[in-house]
């Protein structure tokens, strides 16, 4: 039985709306104005409100902002004797469903009803495939990935601001994605900010937009993540490698629920749930002086940690079988050397390892059951290139260089042994460490790493 809200000022209004939406079996509170109306809310689970425009007090389209912001989900049908086209167009581009004038209509008011519902249940039903969808996502019977799988079930219904840990490779995003799919935002977007992949100088402008002519390339005027996760779940990705200058600036929005463009003066109010990640330790970096504690502490209100593969090594069959499938192949067998292998191996790239493995046995494998041999051959890397032994991923002696000299020496040595580890392509590296490749090349150009640095070490 659907339940339905009348708020309207009219005694007589009120009464006779109740007694035909109670004729057609559904359940109906009534409300003399907008303050009474909300607090039913706040209280009775309510599918559809049918709101007056003109009421004392709290006006009819400030009442409907609010239950848009609050309760996004139900459905709102505006109705009032003194309607006008502009007043329709305002509230429906403020989320009505539905405008309707007195005197009102019995069969109007029906069908508009009907349909709203209807289109409630759509929703409803719409937000429930996406939930299963995400949940499915994480796979695993394993103790550890259960413990994970009701913390999301938990974090979900709230808008708690949640820290998700864990190495590369184990899946942070997929988690975040259940979250929010998990949520009553889930019909809102969910915005995604790799914060180690966008450049330092280039941060605040992509979280927080900017206006025309903020700075040099700003030809337009542009809305940041935060604007465009308006409604949803901004989720904030390798947290750890954000500068603190655009730290303070993140823990003031989530401070005040405001921001401001860069080159702007108007100030923006935002309704975002934010979701951070990290590999790092934030508290060790907390005091290192590398990480803002206050934000810390903010972001920090709900932890989930997601354990490393090799911790949970049960799930690594079940993992591999779900990557297999979803890539075509419905049968395979492994020989018991083999799975020996996968269970042992020690899975640095975690689950995303585990399925580039997949990949290639999809595109590589011949067909048979898979020994040992061959799955050593498909977990080395698919037959790359091999990083010659001479070449050190870390410089000799880069304690004694100052911080400067030394963040360039690794950044160099870095960057030269992954651009040859992937072949010399920028678009495999860049995707391997997490970055643009247009950031990745622009790296690449500062320290004369190139094709003939392939050569050399050949």
């Amino acid at each position: 039985m659907a339940t339905i809200l009348v708020i309207d000022d009219e005694p007589g209004i009120r009464q006779t709306l109740a007694s035909i939406l109670k004729d057609e079996k559904y359940r109906v509170f009534t409300a003399e104005d907008a303050i009474v109306g909300l607090d039913i809310l706040n209280k009775e689970k309510i599918d559809l409100v049918m709101l007056d425009v003109l009421l004392p007090g709290l006006g009819g389209l400030e009442a409907l902002e609010r239950m848009r912001q609050k309760w996004p989900d139900k459905e709102v049908v505006m109705i009032s004797g003194h309607a006008n086209i502009d007043m329709a167009v305002r509230a429906v581009k403020k989320g009505a469903f539905d405008f309707l004038e007195k005197p009102l209509s019995l069969e109007k008011i029906l069908t508009v009803c009907r349909n709203a519902l209807a289109i409630r249940k759509l929703r409803e039903e719409n937000r429930n495939l996406k939930r299963a969808t995400a949940r499915s996502e994480i796979i695993g019977r394993s103790e550890a990935i259960n413990r994970v799988l009701e913390l999301v079930r938990q974090a979900a219904d709230s808008d708690a601001r949640i820290l998700i840990t864990g190495e590369n490779g184990v899946g942070k995003e997929v988690v975040a994605r259940a979250i929010h799919f998990g949520s009553s935002r889930s019909g809102r977007p969910f915005i995604e900010v790799n914060c180690a992949a966008i450049p330092e100088t280039l941060i605040e402008s992509e979280l927080f937009g900017h206006e025309k002519g903020a700075f040099t390339d700003a030809v337009s005027s542009r809305k940041g993540r935060f604007e465009l996760a308006d409604g949803g779940t901004l989720f904030l990705d390798e947290i750890g490698d954000m500068s603190l200058s655009a730290q303070s600036k993140v823990l003031r929005v989530i401070q005040e629920q405001k921001i401001e463009r860069l080159g702007g003066e108007k100030t923006i109010e935002t309704d975002v749930r934010i979701i951070a990640a990290s590999n790092k330790n934030l508290e060790k970096a907390c005091g290192e002086g590398m990480f803002r504690q206050d934000l810390f502490f903010r972001l920090n209100v709900i932890p989930i940690h997601i354990p490393p593969l090799r911790e949970r090594t049960g799930d690594i069959p079940i993992l591999l079988d779900h990557f297999l499938k979803g890539l075509g192949i419905e049968e395979f067998k492994l020989e018991e050397d083999a799975l020996d292998l996968l269970l042992s191996h020690n899975w640095p790239g975690n689950v995303r390892e585990l399925r580039n493995v997949a990949i290639r046995i999809a595109v590589m494998h011949s067909g048979g059951s898979i020994s040992a041999q061959e799955l050593t051959r498909l977990i080395d890397k698919g037959g790359n290139t091999q990083v010659p032994s001479e070449l050190q991923p870390l410089p000799s002696g880069l304690l004694d260089y100052n911080f400067g000299e030394a963040k360039d020496l690794f950044e160099k040595s870095y960057l030269e042994y992954q651009f040859i580890k992937n072949n010399g392509i920028i678009s495999r590296t860049a995707e391997a460490i997490g970055i643009y490749p247009s950031n990745l090349h622009a790296k690449l150009k500062k320290f004369g790493i190139s094709a003939q640095t392939m050569k050399e070490h050949q």
